[in-house]
């Protein structure tokens, strides 16, 4: 099994855990990955939701919170790499971005958007950023802008597919009818468009694959077609250090493919979730926003259909029939609780 090298940055196993917001991934299980040789991911979306100061002042909250959870993920790593998930969507993204970076990331990860001015924000340190792109047309574009503004690349990319959980970068005709889309072609034509610019820089640039990575067959797939590594989340959901409530990991036990839906989210993008009475609330009417936490730059607390803040929160403490239950497309196959130890292992196969 090669190692997954990022610069000078080395991860001893090519498997990177999805950042699930919000509180899903926080430093419980990003430090148990790191330190089976991962890279372990916090997202940093409201990550203070349980900070005493959350409720008057939310953006000083998350900051706080992302200091605190990569401290306390890295002292769980034994040496392994920890790193975060920022979407470019979130209000404070720059802020975000600087406050993981002074706190010692590893690496920055950052879709929901096009992350234009990533470069910036981490310039003069050593943490690693890599964006989430869906097609070789995003890939080209983005580093395109960065060697033309900032002189430099991609540290590693990530190809996110549509079976992915959470905000998707595809239309909701596309996840309509995923089996359609040849992720197989997009993913090498993505890994042709980097290797170029790889060659132009002079330098490695790992692509890494994500969305419905289940079994160690999916990391071989993924392997084969050129990929240096892959990226799991839904799976870690279900593993006994995840940040998450227990109803919370139930509730991805229990559910079927069938109960399966793709929403719309308050941040202009299509979403994968489970179905649940929120969804059928949803449907038949808007709820009241009475509060903003300031979470999304472009969010009119009169139009939008409900708070993502409140109803993703709502999840994450256990109240599963009232709040919003992200999921990727695979999680009808889920059926049991187990370890980040035992899915590492399992997933490490695949690399043989």
């Amino acid at each position: 099994m090669n190692e997954l090298q990022i610069g000078n940055k080395i991860a001893k196993v090519p498997i990177i855990q999805g950042g699930m917001g919000v509180g899903v991934s926080r430093s419980k299980l990003a430090g148990a990955v790191a330190g089976e040789g991962g890279i372990g991911i916090i997202s940093t979306a409201q990550i203070g939701y349980d900070e005493a100061e959350f409720e008057t002042d939310p953006a000083a909250a998350n900051r706080k919170a992302i200091v605190k959870h990569i401290r306390l993920a890295k002292e769980k790593a034994k040496n392994g790499l920890v790193g975060v998930n920022i979407m470019v969507a979130l209000k404070d993204y720059a802020d975000h971005v600087k406050a993981a970076v002074a706190a010692g990331a590893d690496v920055i990860i950052s879709g929901a958007g096009i992350p234009a001015k990533l470069p910036e924000y981490v310039e003069g340190s050593d943490t690693k950023i890599a964006p989430i792109v869906s097609s070789a047309k995003a890939a080209k574009v983005l580093l395109q802008r960065w060697e033309k503004k900032y002189h430099r690349t991609a540290d590693f990319i990530v190809i996110e597919g549509p079976k992915a959980g959470g905000h998707l970068g595809f239309s909701r005709e596309e996840l309509d009818d995923i089996d359609a889309i040849d992720y197989d072609t997009r993913i090498r034509e993505i890994i042709q468009t980097v290797r170029g610019f790889a060659v132009r820089f002079q330098q490695k640039i790992p692509v890494i694959v994500a969305g419905g990575i289940f079994t160690a067959q999916d990391v071989r797939h993924a392997v084969s077609l050129g990929a240096d590594g892959v990226q799991v989340a839904s799976r870690f959901v279900v593993t006994e250090e995840c940040d998450a409530a227990k109803e919370y990991k139930e509730a991805y036990i229990k559910g079927t493919s069938d109960e399966i839906e793709i929403i719309k989210s308050p941040v202009g993008m299509p979403g994968r979730a489970l179905h649940n009475h929120f969804l059928d609330e949803i449907r038949e009417k808007r709820i009241t926003v009475k509060k903003c936490y300031g979470c999304m730059r472009q969010c009119n607390i009169n139009e939008i259909p409900y708070c993502i803040t409140e109803a993703l929160t709502k999840a994450v403490r256990g109240d599963v029939d009232n709040g919003l239950i992200f999921c990727g497309a695979e999680i009808g196959r889920i059926h049991e609780m187990t370890t980040v130890h035992d899915l590492m292992e399992e997933l490490k196969q695949g690399f043989d």
